[in-house]
C-alpha cells in the first residue's frame, strides 16, 4: 500500500483535487466523497499507464505540505 498527497480545493459546483507528486493527476466531482473515489481511481489508472511505458513511479512523499503564515493586510 502507498500513501499519495492529495490537495482537495472546495469550487463553485463541489470540488476539484489534485496529486502533486502526479503531475497531470486531476479530478472534479460534485461532493467531496466523489472527488475522493475519483482521485483514488486516476491514482490507480495514472500509475498503472506508467508501469506499462516502463516509466518510473515517484515516491509517493516527494512532496511535503507546509503552512505560511502571514500577517493579514490593515
Amino acid at each position: 500500500m502507498s500513501t499519495w498527497t492529495v490537495v482537495y480545493e472546495r469550487t463553485a459546483s463541489g470540488w476539484s483535487a489534485y496529486v502533486p507528486a502526479l503531475p497531470g493527476v486531476g479530478v472534479a466531482g460534485a461532493t467531496r466523497e466523489e472527488t475522493e473515489q475519483l482521485v483514488r481511481e486516476a491514482i490507480v489508472m495514472h500509475l498503472e499507464g506508467l508501469t506499462e511505458d516502463g516509466l518510473p513511479i515517484p515516491e509517493p512523499a516527494s512532496v511535503d505540505i507546509g503552512l505560511v503564515e502571514l500577517p493579514r493586510p490593515a
